[in-house]
């Protein structure tokens, strides 16, 4: 990958995108710590997911989706212990094979330690990526990781692929909790789209603008885009410029000689790790 002149992809991904809640794409650049939102692409299917991923590098992205399964459920299960292995053997199950494995799995343990968790979840904040409902990451998983192979990208530490088509994982909740603390910004139930939420967005935009966070970096907005991320009650736009961050933090930590985009030096081969937890 050319380090000057990649593009850097903060993706909001849904496993079963429509064109009222599609995968979103922030497209931008980082030049200086200045990180400039180019603009936001809607893809209302995940064939259009598939198309994006084939399109030459070089690129540099960060996806809200987990890239592998705790250690300790694949091995009870005794599912293949080789990442790809690994992938390839829950791309073959069907949603309702996993929901029932993961639930039996769950019900045979002690209240309060139902899911297992990767390493990267509790630095994170984030969901166990077995979990298959509030949020569905399993399905996310199952949906995305396969197209990322299928697409031949590079996923360090897990996977060689193209190297200038590179995908980490991100997750844009651990960065909007540092500025917001356990203020909700985001809801996409109409119900639930507060006054209070609006003020948040608005705060969370603000400070990355400010570069009030440990990335050390700024955002440059536009007026019209800032409109847009604040307007978006779902908070999908808004997800995907939080992705776009950590990854302009992955691409500096990479002009610095960091190995692997920043990402630590021991990762575990099956569960991989969020870029910047």
């Amino acid at each position: 990958m050319d380090a000057a002149t990649p593009l850097l992809v903060g993706c909001d991904f849904s496993s079963a995108p429509t064109r009222r809640k599609p995968i979103v794409l922030a497209l931008g650049s980082c030049a200086s710590g200045r990180v400039q939102l180019g603009r936001l692409l809607h893809l209302a299917s995940l064939d259009e997911f598939d198309i994006w991923l084939r399109q030459p590098g070089p690129w540099l992205g960060a996806f809200d989706l987990p890239f592998g399964l705790p250690r300790e459920l694949v091995e009870q299960l005794g599912w293949p212990l080789a990442w790809p292995a690994l992938m390839a053997h829950y791309a073959s199950l069907s949603r309702a094979d996993i929901r029932q494995t993961f639930a039996a799995f769950c019900d045979a343990r002690p209240a309060g330690g139902k899911f297992a968790h990767r390493a990267t979840d509790r630095p994170a904040g984030s969901s166990p990526s077995m979990k298959w409902v509030n949020p569905p990451v399993a399905w996310m998983l199952h949906a995305g990781v396969p197209r990322l192979l299928a697409a031949g990208v590079h996923l360090p530490g897990l996977h060689e692929g193209d190297r200038s088509r590179i995908a980490l994982e991100a997750y844009p909740g651990l960065l909007a909790r540092e500025v917001l603390g356990n203020r909700s910004y985001k809801s996409d139930d109409r119900l639930k789209q507060t006054p209070e939420r609006l003020i948040a967005r608005k705060d969370l935009v603000t400070a990355l603008e400010m570069g009030q966070s440990r990335l050390g970096l700024r955002l440059k907005l536009t007026h019209a885009q800032r409109d847009t991320l604040v307007d978006d009650a779902r908070g999908d736009g808004l997800d995907a410029v939080l992705c776009l961050m950590q990854v302009a933090w992955a691409q500096a930590q990479h002009m610095q000689g960091a190995p692997r985009y920043g990402l630590p030096e021991v990762v575990d081969p099956i569960e991989g790790w969020i870029v910047t937890a």
